[in-house]
């Protein structure tokens, strides 16, 4: 069952423009993200996606407009509510960010540390629980980043994220670089936990398996703005990236390996 089409937004962008000295990357973004759906935002190269996603997040600011998430401003915090409002968000950027010099069990530890007050044996409870959520061996959580394969990294980067249990996941390409098996393994990942844990998530991709597999709904930014709906709804689209997207050969590809459009996933 989809996510309910009039249950509040849990992100709500209106009019985000961003401007960079003269170049305009956002001009007039509109976008509702529903509770418990995966929406999958993709775009040509330098059309500003994980700007967006960084400017939802708070770790760049717009232009104009505003940007609520869970229903607070979130372009108008203090220190305290914005921590408060981090802290019920996990995000996985591309390579996993871990820390290099901190283990897997220790990384997954540091949002734990700076957001709750828990025992530090509850804490290590908790990690390792993580570890094993998405799929890490137990004896990965003594490994540090170097010694993980990139597959690896990521997930454990995801682990890391999911460790408040968020509300919101987001993700910033989490199949790039990992080849045709890993990446379907790493959407199955993400799909089964994002059923398991109700988890909306925001995920920023190039991807077309990616936006088969896992995805209700598609936003397309294009010309400064978005384009959203479900894949049905955009394969009907006449905008020539849009029809070069979905009609090409990886397009093609994407229809065969998932059997036609994501009816099931349908918002």
């Amino acid at each position: 069952m989809g996510p309910a089409d009039s249950a509040p937004p849990v992100i709500r962008v209106r009019g985000l423009h961003t401007r960079f000295g003269a170049q305009v990357v956002h001009a007039g973004v509109d976008l509702d993200v529903r509770k418990g759906e995966v929406l999958g935002l993709v775009g040509g190269s330098g059309t500003g996606k994980s700007v967006l996603l960084k400017q939802i997040v708070g770790l760049l600011r717009p232009s104009a407009g505003s940007i609520e998430v869970l229903g607070k401003d979130a372009l108008n915090l203090s220190d305290r509510d914005r921590l408060n409002l981090q802290s019920r968000w996990g995000l996985l950027f591309q390579d996993g960010a871990l820390f290099s010099s901190l283990t897997v069990l220790e990384n997954i530890k540091v949002p734990l540390q700076e957001h709750t007050t828990l025992p530090p044996d509850l804490i290590e409870d908790i990690a390792r629980v993580k570890v094993g959520m998405v799929g890490l061996a137990p004896d990965a959580a003594a490994k540090y980043p170097s010694q993980l394969s990139g597959g690896m990294r990521k997930r454990a980067g995801l682990a890391r994220a999911l460790a408040l249990d968020p509300e919101i996941l987001f993700l910033d390409e989490p199949t790039a670089g990992l080849d045709p098996i890993g990446a379907a393994a790493f959407d199955e990942l993400i799909g089964s936990l994002q059923k398991s844990l109700g988890l909306t998530v925001f995920m920023v991709t190039h991807d077309l398996d990616s936006l088969y597999a896992i995805c209700d709904r598609i936003a397309v930014l294009i010309d400064k703005r978005l384009i959203v709906g479900t894949i049905d709804s955009l394969l009907q689209e006449t905008h020539p990236w849009i029809k070069d997207y979905f009609h090409g050969p990886r397009g093609r590809a994407a229809v065969a390996a998932h059997g036609g459009a994501a009816d099931s996933r349908e918002g």
